[in-house]
């Protein structure tokens, strides 16, 4: 798993149909860089995260093969 943190949302009017719902979030990454994840959580911008990556994050899928290649699959309570 990997850590990061939500710092975008990109919009996509055209896709393929087997993408499944969800947001494509831009997610800067603790170790640098980033990357674009699917969100089928609903998180928001700032929001600490876990994403997956690989045949990982497409498996979560069973019922079509998802073009996926990074998923976050949860979101990091912080304290306040």
């Amino acid at each position: 798993m990997i850590r990061g943190r939500i710092t975008g949302r990109i919009w996509s009017s055209k896709h393929i149909e087997t993408l499944p719902n969800g947001a494509l979030l831009e997610v800067t990454l603790d170790t640098g860089g980033s990357l674009i994840a699917l969100d089928p959580l609903g998180c928001a911008e700032g929001e600490a995260v876990l994403v997956t990556q690989g045949s990982v994050a497409a498996g979560y899928f069973t019922k079509s093969k998802a073009p996926i290649d990074a998923l976050i699959i949860g979101s990091i309570d912080e304290q306040g």
